[in-house]
């Protein structure tokens, strides 16, 4: 490049106009609404040159409801363009709106000359003040140079966190204000949205808290359908077989068509939940505050929500979830996944896979109990447990009877034997007999380490800190995380310890599928996992 060529590009000049929609190009702004006019038309052309589409409306208030609009279906902001004075009033609705709303939008506004600040010039009013109120930023660039890194900002800042409308004045004088090119540094398009998560012991707990609800609702906000969440929540739904209830613009996320959807019965379901968990909704009017009459004065809210400031507004929660909506949805699955399961959970993975015809053998408390409910019989004498006389210690009997009958009459009919791992130590040694004679039996034990429940380790480990396990032990405790499935692999069959849903799927697969040998499958669960409450005790009290 010679020496002139390089002189004239040094000199080449660009109006502030320009800078302003290179700027919003910058910052992958694609929609433009507004009414042109003194001073900002010259704005509106350079956008449009740039590709920026730009809708001229016939009021500002709905040029800005339009922009907002825009910012909640894209998740980028889009612009709303007016006038100084009475333009910029009619769109403080506008801004308003999207902040009340959580969408981001950007408010661009011309402005008197600086040189006539004061002096009462054409629709003079003080507009950065005025916008505080209703945006997240409100700012006037000091100069065009400055543009760029105010406009990365706005744009940042209405994205970021809870969304919302951020307004930025643009004085007349610099509209056709011509500045030197190569002043002007350009800002690289801000990051997205970073993606906040949850703390881990706030998820757990509040798995914990929904796991353990008898009448649990999941009320779904317009947050979720901002942050993408439908096929998470979806997830959630049916995997836990939670009911939930949308909001007015929450609506889709799950379409109301589903069979878990509630919006029919609103009144009821809010009235009478105990565990209520908000995804990316309000505790507002819409949501009758969460006080009584319209809820339990005892019910447990958990809150999911993107902003601190939200949670805890109005009630206090049993869990606060503070992240985004769609990440807290996932690490939620996760959590699901990784808690100790409880007895239904187990059930219900094992009535996935039990063949229609296969023998149940059933022994044990809670384990027979909730078992007789949740595992299925399809034919008559295919079903053994403690019977009348309620007998604990004949499971293993009952299922060597059953596997030679069926090795005599029915070859290739499998025998389930469920056992709870009290139940399992009466007759534990009689695994020597089902390998002695290569009976092909799936022995579950459901182990919670104790009669009706037991404790964790780190906890028996605590208390024998204190003395000796005679004294201190709870009378029903067994001990912790007991290997049973040794005693199987001991005499020649498969052991499985299982801890997490996926693993008791796999064993449960692999050990229905080999006809050649026994199997134990060894199931942690939860030590205080019960069932579930009942309207009447199990043992039915006489009145007399």
């Amino acid at each position: 490049m010679s020496e002139s060529n390089f002189g004239d590009a040094s000199e080449e000049q660009v109006s502030g106009a320009a800078v302003l929609a290179r700027a919003l190009k910058a910052q992958d702004v694609q929609y433009m609404f507004g009414i042109v006019g003194i001073p900002v038309t010259e704005i509106a052309i350079a956008a449009q040159q740039l590709g920026i589409r730009y809708v001229g409306m016939r009021n500002e208030q709905a040029a800005c409801y339009a922009a907002s609009a825009v910012g909640y279906l894209t998740g980028r902001p889009g612009v709303c363009l007016v006038v100084s004075g009475p333009g910029l009033v009619h769109a403080l609705g506008g801004m308003a709106n999207a902040n009340m709303n959580c969408w981001p939008l950007i408010v661009i506004g011309g402005s008197s000359e600086r040189c006539q600040e004061t002096m009462g010039a054409f629709q003079e009013f003080p507009q950065v003040e005025a916008c505080r109120l209703y945006s997240k930023f409100s700012v006037r660039p000091s100069s065009i140079e400055a543009i760029p890194s105010i406009i990365e900002k706005a744009v940042r800042s209405s994205i970021y966190g809870r969304p919302g409308a951020c307004y930025i004045d643009i004085p007349a004088d610099f509209v056709n204000l011509q500045v030197n090119v190569n002043s002007i540094k350009y800002v690289e398009c801000c990051m997205p949205p970073p993606i906040s998560m949850a703390e881990t012991s706030a998820v757990q707990m509040a798995a914990s808290v929904i796991r353990n609800a008898k009448r649990p609702l999941l009320i779904i906000g317009k947050g979720a359908a901002y942050a993408h969440a439908e096929e998470g929540i979806r997830k959630l739904v049916e995997q836990c077989k939670l009911p939930f209830l949308p909001t007015p613009m929450g609506k889709g996320v799950i379409p109301d068509n589903h069979p878990n959807c509630v919006a029919a019965a609103r009144s009821r379901a809010l009235q009478f939940a105990d565990v209520i968990v908000l995804f990316g909704a309000r505790l507002n009017w819409i949501l009758h505050f969460g006080l009584p009459p319209r809820y339990q004065p005892d019910v447990k809210f958990i809150q999911i929500d993107i902003c601190a400031e939200e949670l805890g507004n109005n009630v206090r929660p049993a869990v606060t979830l503070l992240g985004d909506i769609n990440a807290v949805t996932k690490q939620e699955l996760a959590s699901k996944k990784s808690l100790p399961m409880n007895y239904y959970t187990v059930f219900y993975h094992v009535q996935e896979q039990l063949p229609r015809d296969c023998m149940v053998v059933s022994e044990g408390a809670n384990t027979m109990d909730i078992g007789r409910t949740v595992l299925q019989n399809y034919l008559p004498r295919h079903r053994l447990d403690a019977g009348t006389f309620g007998t604990m210690g004949v499971g293993l009997g009952f299922a060597i009877a059953a596997a030679i009958v069926a090795k005599d009459r029915n070859p290739g009919q499998r025998v389930i034997c469920v056992e709870g791992d009290s139940a399992f130590g009466f007759s534990g040694m009689e695994v020597e007999t089902i390998c002695r004679y290569n009976l092909p039996i799936v022995l579950l034990v459901v182990n919670n380490n104790g009669i009706y429940q037991g404790i964790d380790t780190d906890s028996w480990k605590e208390m024998l800190k204190f003395g000796d396990a005679t004294a201190l032990a709870p009378p029903m405790c067994l001990l912790p995380n007991a290997h049973y499935e040794q005693v199987m692999a001991a005499f020649g069959g498969s052991g499985y310890f299982v801890q997490t849903r996926e693993e008791l799927q796999e064993s449960l697969r692999k050990s229905l599928a080999d006809t050649t040998k026994p199997s134990l499958i060894n199931i942690m669960i939860e030590p205080q996992s019960m069932r579930k409450a009942q309207d009447f005790h199990w043992l039915t009290r006489s009145n007399m």
